[in-house]
């Protein structure tokens, strides 16, 4: 028993040993439950507020700007465009730059004497059921005016949701998901290719060769294109299939905007093979970079409700830009030409990767 015990902490003893000598491991292991207490606890806010709006008053009156102040006192709304007609809304809408607009017609101080009918619309991009559930919150509101009846037998409010009117969460997600499942696999399967071949000895059949560094990383990236392009096409077909998930906009349109995701997924993949001595640490890796992609590229929580610090950071992340094109395309109709400020960062994110990973790395043996 005591021979066994002894043989138990030796062995014990040489893992912590390999764990000590394992920098990036370690790092992991310290780093990835704070990055988990950081995103949770602070970036990660599940009552949303501060909603980019537009507004379009063509009553013109006290009482409608009465109506304006009061919504932007709630905080749910922070107007940030003013607008002349219902058209101009739908217009910001489907090229995302909005996510809620109030038009308020003409005759509203009519209709808010009156109290028959609603007074006002609140047209909502329900592309993401999130901003819905938040803006149907808005329809007990109430003016602070003397004007305001409390036994008024219509709400102040109608609520129009664009491209989702049932709320239905899969016409949400999965057009989405597109971009999750993207980088879970280009990442991965990038950075293990590479780390791979290092670990099998590989890479000694290419130090003899003229073969470049970039050269490398193209024929190594170039596989995986195709390999995303059927993902994409694969997910597409089952949530028409099985979801009626919609595609509004152009097909041409949308993958070209997975090209350019993809391959600011496969400079990522490959800046991380880079600094991974081992599968395992590819793996890692990929963690780390996967999980702030999900909780703060907009997937999942309402991105316009994050914290402005968490904000900036997820506009690094590819993932965030590319939610809001496929999301804008598929839903909404969108063309690529009135998202092209989503396509730059994601261009600008391979070209860096890119650059740095061909830096880093040298053609020869570790």
């Amino acid at each position: 028993m005591r021979d066994s015990l002894l043989r138990l902490l030796a062995i014990a003893g040489k893992e912590v040993r390999q764990l000590r000598r394992d920098r990036l491991t370690f790092a992991m292991i310290v780093g990835i439950p704070l990055l988990q207490i950081l995103l949770f606890g602070y970036a990660i806010n599940m009552d949303v507020r501060h909603l980019r709006a537009a507004v379009a008053d063509l009553s013109g009156t006290q009482l409608s700007r009465t109506l304006v102040a009061d919504a932007q006192a709630s905080q749910v709304l922070d107007v940030i465009a003013q607008v002349h007609s219902a058209d101009a809304i739908q217009r910001l809408l489907r090229d995302g730059k909005i996510a809620v607009g109030i038009y308020i017609p003409p005759d509203f101080e009519r209709r808010v004497l009156a109290g028959d009918r609603p007074a006002a619309q609140l047209m909502v991009d329900g592309s993401d059921p999130t901003v819905s559930g938040i803006a149907q919150g808005l329809m007990g509101m109430t003016l602070t005016s003397r004007d305001w009846s409390p036994t008024r037998k219509a709400g102040l409010f109608e609520l129009r949701n664009y491209y989702n009117p049932e709320r239905r969460s899969a016409v949400a997600i999965i057009p989405a998901l597109i971009g999750v499942i993207l980088m879970l696999t280009m990442v991965l399967f990038t950075a293990i290719a590479v780390v791979r071949e290092r670990e099998r000895g590989n890479l000694e059949l290419l130090i003899t060769t003229p073969v470049s560094t970039v050269e490398i990383m193209a024929g190594k990236i170039a596989p995986y294109i195709i390999i995303g392009i059927v993902q994409v096409t694969l997910v597409l077909l089952v949530g028409a299939w099985l979801f009626q998930v919609p595609v509004r906009g152009s097909f041409m349109d949308l993958y070209l905007s997975s090209l350019f995701f993809i391959a600011a997924s496969l400079g990522l993949g490959l800046l991380i093979s880079t600094f991974a001595q081992t599968q395992f640490q590819a793996v890692q890796l990929t963690v780390f970079t996967y999980l702030p992609s999900i909780l703060l590229s907009g997937f999942i929580f309402p991105f316009d409700g994050m914290p402005r610090l968490a904000q900036w950071f997820g506009e690094l992340l590819p993932l965030t830009h590319f939610v809001r094109l496929v999301r804008g395309i598929v839903l909404r109709g969108a063309s690529l030409d009135g998202l092209m400020v989503e396509v730059y960062p994601l261009v600008a994110f391979f070209l860096v990767t890119m650059a740095l990973a061909v830096f880093k790395f040298r053609k020869r043996l570790d």
